[in-house]
This record gives structure tokens, C-alpha cells and sequence, in this order.
């Protein structure tokens, strides 16, 4: 007999294994409109992220949105396109070297890491797919979101929930749903701004910027604005700022709706006008770099706040793959982890034994594979 677990087909005796997958927000394939409008049409339309009647924000979408603005963002996209193509897909992929490369040592079993991207590619069906044709019997999620929110968080959680339910045989599944206070990742932001500052003074002001959400998530009961502010004052209490030296702001407005506030753009244009002249902006919500911080923060807010009269301003890069932050998210990982064979002090590895025998009595009793 012949088991089928999705697409793929199951052979007795395959190994098993741990896998974990990344799972970040996704980017378009090439700087183009018609790439964008691609991406755009998937991202837009996830009913986690526009909670309108979907028969209105269809129209809405393809009678407008989508034919106004993959234009305009496709010359966003080619201001920081690298030779090495998106530089949030070129970020990643070095994300899951490094961190395969870091758990090979603390695991006690075999772990496979891929990456999938909530919109665009790779998908996150087809990184599950990798994580089950590698043996993956026990699957960790990890959302790169340290702030959890349902637009980013759940719908990751919804994309792994429509692969698996195409799979015969499901596997363990856990999945870590937020990290915005984890001490490792607090300490790895601190030490990217420290590393900052180590190259030149710090700025008079320190800027927390996290992505914008619609003011009625908050209202709705998301904790997406209440952990932002716990990240930057759990950062600023160990660089020993006082109130007046940081702040916490949200970027990436879109459409009419009020959104969280204070707004990035117009904090920073404030801040200029009242005779702050230095300042320096970092974006803890982003794992890796993207169209969010290197165009809209390292470059547009970087025009607002010269332009009404600032004289300095640093954006200080994402985590990305720091050694500190793969560190912080094997810790993490390891943490969730327990109590799985390949996380555990006792793991057998004599079990490759127990496999071969239990496929050659799979075979005598009928399997083809």
C-alpha cells in the first residue's frame, strides 16, 4: 500500500525529523508594476488585513487600488533593489543558513529550517512542503513579528493552516506567537544601537518606529500597539534613556482610517520644527530589512525631517542576520522546542535502526515504498 500525506509520497523508514519554519511578510518578485500588482492583489485581499465586506473591498481593490498603486510602489521597490534581487528575500535566505548553522550544535537530533513568505514566494505552502519531503514529523512556526497582531501573526498562522489541510498525516505542531519581550531579542536591539552609537555619538532623540495598524485593532483587542511600547521601553530602560530621549511612532499609514498614533512622519517634521537637530531611528518590529525601512524610513522620512530643519539623521538597520539576533532566535527556538526527540538531552540515535526494521516489515506486509 501506498500512503500519500499531500503532494508528497510517504516511504516507510524515512527519517524523521524537526522542522521549522520562518515565516516573514513577502515581497514582490521583481521591482516591476506589473510584479507589485501581483503581490499587492495577494497581500491586499487577506481579510486579516482589510476587515471590510469582501463584494466592497473588491471593488475598492481592483477598481482602484490596484490600478494606481503597484506603479508608484514598483519605483519605491527599485530605490533599494540590490544585484542580489529583494533585499528582504536576499536577508532571509541568510537568516536561514545562519540559524540552520547555529541549532546544528545545540540539537540533539536533526532540524531543517526553510523559509516562507506569507505573500509572493517562496510560499509558505511550498516551505512546508520542503519541511515534509525532509521528514518533518514535528513542525515549529515561527513568525518573524515580535509584536504580535492578528493582520501579521494569525494570518501566518492561517496560510500553515490552509497548507496542512491538504496533508494526510498531520504533524506536532507548535508555533510561537510573539517575542516582544524576550530578554535575547531585547538585548540584540540594545546592541544594535549601542554598535550605533559606538560609531558616532548618539542622536538627541532615539526613535522607535513600528509599522501602523488601523486605531480599531487596538480597540478590537489586539496587543499589537501595547507590546510595541513594551519592546522600546524594555530597550530604553537598559540604554538608560530618560523619557524625554525616545520615543515610539507608527509608520506606513493607508487609506482614510484613523491609525495608531503618533504617525512617523509627522513626529519626526514636529520634533525638527521644535529645534531637535540630531536623531536616530530604528524599527524593532522588522526582522529584516525591506521596502518599510530601507525606502520609507531610511530614505522618505529621512527628506521630512531635514526638510524641516533637522541636520542629522541615522537610520539604524534591522537586526537582519546579526550573529546576536540568530542567537536570540535559536533561543527561542530551542526553548520552544522542548520536550521534542531532537531537542532532548536523551535523544537515541540508534533509532535509524528501529527504521530500517519497521520498513522491511512494512514491505512484507504489502507497502510499495
Amino acid at each position: 500500500m501506498t500512503a500519500q500525506t499531500g503532494e508528497q509520497t510517504y516511504e516507510h523508514g524515512q527519517p524523521a525529523c524537526a522542522g521549522i519554519l520562518l515565516i516573514n511578510l513577502g515581497t514582490p518578485a521583481a521591482p516591476t508594476a506589473r510584479d507589485v500588482r501581483r503581490y499587492l492583489g495577494e497581500f491586499l485581499w487577506d481579510p486579516r488585513l482589510v476587515e471590510m465586506p469582501r463584494p466592497l473591498w473588491w471593488l475598492l481593490l481592483h477598481g482602484v487600488i490596484l490600478r494606481i498603486r503597484p506603479a508608484r510602489s514598483a519605483r519605491k521597490y527599485q530605490s533599494i533593489w540590490t544585484a542580489d534581487g529583494s533585499p528582504l528575500l536576499a536577508i532571509s535566505q541568510r537568516q536561514v543558513d545562519a540559524l540552520a548553522e547555529r541549532l546544528h550544535p545545540l540539537c540533539q537530533g536533526p532540524v531543517q529550517v526553510a523559509m516562507g513568505m506569507r505573500y509572493g514566494q517562496p510560499s509558505v505552502a511550498a516551505a512546508l512542503q520542503r519541511l515534509q519531503a525532509a521528514g518533518a514529523r514535528r513542525l515549529l512556526i515561527l513568525p518573524l513579528y515580535p509584536q504580535y497582531s492578528a493582520t501579521t501573526t494569525a494570518s501566518a498562522f492561517d496560510a500553515v493552516a490552509a497548507e496542512l489541510r491538504q496533508w494526510r498525516w498531520l504533524p506536532e505542531l507548535r508555533m510561537i506567537g510573539h517575542y516582544h519581550d524576550h530578554p535575547a531579542y531585547i538585548g540584540a536591539v540594545v546592541d544594535s544601537i549601542r554598535d550605533a552609537w559606538g560609531q558616532d555619538k548618539p542622536g538627541e532623540r532615539l526613535l522607535f518606529s513600528f509599522h501602523g495598524l488601523p486605531k480599531r485593532h487596538l480597540l478590537a483587542g489586539d496587543p499589537y500597539h501595547c507590546e510595541c511600547q513594551k519592546t522600546a521601553r524594555l530597550v530604553a530602560e537598559q540604554l538608560g534613556l530618560t523619557p524625554g530621549q525616545w520615543a515610539v511612532s507608527f509608520q506606513s499609514r493607508f487609506g482614510r482610517a484613523e491609525w495608531l498614533q503618533p504617525y512617523t512622519s509627522q513626529l519626526l517634521r514636529a520634533w525638527a520644527e521644535a529645534g531637535v537637530r540630531n536623531v536616530d531611528v530604528i524599527c524593532p518590529g522588522f526582522a529584516a530589512d525591506c521596502l518599510e525601512t530601507l525606502e520609507e524610513i531610511a530614505l522618505e522620512n529621512r527628506q521630512v525631517f531635514l526638510a524641516a530643519g533637522g541636520e542629522r539623521y541615522r537610520y539604524i538597520a534591522a537586526l537582519n542576520d546579526d550573529p546576536r539576533h540568530m542567537a536570540a532566535l535559536a533561543e527561542l527556538i530551542m526553548s520552544h522546542g522542548g520536550g521534542w526527540p531532537e531537542f532532548a538531552a536523551d535523544f537515541d540515535p540508534a533509532a535509524a535502526a528501529d527504521r530500517q526494521a519497521s520498513r522491511t516489515r512494512a514491505l512484507a506486509m504489502g507497502a510499495e515504498r
